[in-house]
């Protein structure tokens, strides 16, 4: 949701980067590649036990992801940027929440339930994505949900420096994924009905 709707806020931070990665020579794929390599990063120092370097680096790693696109719309957005983009997203989630599995061995059965909800999410907004026209700046229809990236982020910094509480915010994290699930699908069938699309 706050992809959607606080973008704006953040956005001149996100085009400052963009510019400056665009006059040092890079490319958007070079910091795709950049965002993933740190992002899974962060979950590997978590592993090592030190949480607050981890969250440095996801934060750091989501930086990079929102600069990415939009330093692909300033030169010249690539399909294969796209693919490349909404794959690392989803190798960063899945190597967080593994890493985040194995200190938290307690809370194993939200944790997995996460990444299996993340897959759901994923499959329904890609189709969504697919069958919707697009009318955005994005490479495909983007439809809002109520669970985002940067509250995907939020609920795993929270785990990650409260661990007392993961079982909790997991199982609430859960919850939330369920609800972006049935929004997504909600909002596809609404759309299919209005066009009378079977």
């Amino acid at each position: 949701m706050l992809d959607s709707y606080a973008r704006h806020t953040v956005q001149p931070a996100i085009e400052g980067g963009a510019i400056f990665f665009r006059s040092a020579g890079l490319t958007a794929n070079k910091i795709t590649w950049a965002a993933m390599l740190i992002g899974v990063g962060s979950g590997a120092v978590l592993t090592l036990g030190c949480p607050v370097a981890a969250v440095v680096m996801l934060w750091i790693s989501g930086y990079l992801d929102a600069v990415d696109g939009t330093l692909a719309r300033m030169t010249k957005p690539s399909r294969w940027g796209t693919i490349l983009d909404i794959t690392f997203d989803r190798v960063v989630e899945g190597g967080l929440l593994i890493a985040l599995l194995l200190v938290n061995a307690e809370a194993y059965l939200p944790i997995a339930l996460n990444l299996a909800a993340i897959l759901v999410t994923i499959t329904i907004f890609l189709v969504t994505g697919n069958v919707i026209p697009n009318t955005g700046a994005k490479g495909f229809h983007y439809n809002p949900g109520l669970l985002e990236r940067t509250e995907a982020f939020v609920f795993v910094t929270l785990m990650i420096l409260v661990p007392n509480l993961v079982w909790e915010l997991a199982w609430l994290f859960f919850a939330l994924l369920l609800l972006t699930i049935m929004k997504h699908l909600r909002d596809v069938y609404v759309w299919l009905g209005k066009n009378n699309i079977d």
